[in-house]
């Protein structure tokens, strides 16, 4: 078997306490490496002051990056190589992130029909929410999340499911506040960081909303398994 690249599981961390998010992805890089023996897996924030150089100077230059990015545009085409580039490493593969990866988009679907079951509900019966980062800035963000909601229609069965977000309109707490007890709310986020944390609780409270909230979809068990399966596919 080819030994494949070196890999790099870069997220964009908590600038304000770096610690937590670091221990995070360094947790998911160890259960991806368990998966892969035969390769070097290892974890950086962007956030955490020096880790992509200390990634690198271990790794080599000839790293292949996952980004555990729910969507593209510039952090992932611009920003991250940039950064990589500082670190000693300008010529790293950076891969798709971790949010546009079908099989991570079906897993959104597979978790929403799971607790649908699980609540004894059917999904034609369960409104969902798919609260979402969104921005500003870009409307990247927002499209990856509008099609998840939409496989989450024509795939998972639910009839009403709509996207919100913490960084743009609709905002969480406005489609919240229409939703009825009961309903669930799926967090399209790839770790528990303070949108999750704080702003998605805050949002839902200020709406007033009672139902279920799941983990981020990033913490779901199979997660690990995908990541191995992105990385041997890219080499």
């Amino acid at each position: 078997m080819t030994r494949p690249l070196p890999a790099l599981i870069v997220s964009h961390g908590q600038p304000s306490d770096p610690g937590p998010a670091a221990a995070e992805m360094a947790f998911l890089a160890a259960k991806v490496q368990a998966l892969m023996p035969e390769g070097q897996v290892m974890a950086a924030t962007l956030a955490e002051e020096g880790a992509l150089a200390r990634a690198v100077a271990v790794l080599g230059p000839s790293v292949q990056v996952y980004p555990m990015f729910m969507a593209g545009g510039w952090f992932t085409r611009t920003h991250l190589p940039e950064r990589l580039a500082e670190a000693g490493a300008p010529g790293a593969r950076v891969l798709a992130p971790f949010g546009l990866d079908p099989a991570v988009q079906a897993l959104a679907v597979t978790v929403a029909r799971e607790a649908a079951a699980r609540l004894g509900r059917g999904p034609g019966d369960l409104p969902l929410l798919l609260a979402a980062h969104g921005s500003f800035r870009s409307p990247a963000p927002a499209e990856v999340a509008e099609a998840v909601a939409a496989r989450l229609r024509e795939e998972g069965g639910f009839a009403r499911v709509e996207a919100a977000f913490i960084d743009q309109s609709p905002r969480i707490v406005e489609a919240a506040a229409g939703y009825p007890e009961g309903s669930l709310v799926l967090p399209f986020f790839a770790a528990r960081g303070g949108h999750v944390v704080d702003d998605l609780p805050d949002a839902l409270a200020e709406a007033g909303f009672r139902g279920e909230v799941l983990p981020p979809l990033g913490l779901d068990a199979r997660v690990p398994g995908l990541i191995r399966r992105a990385l041997r596919a890219a080499g």
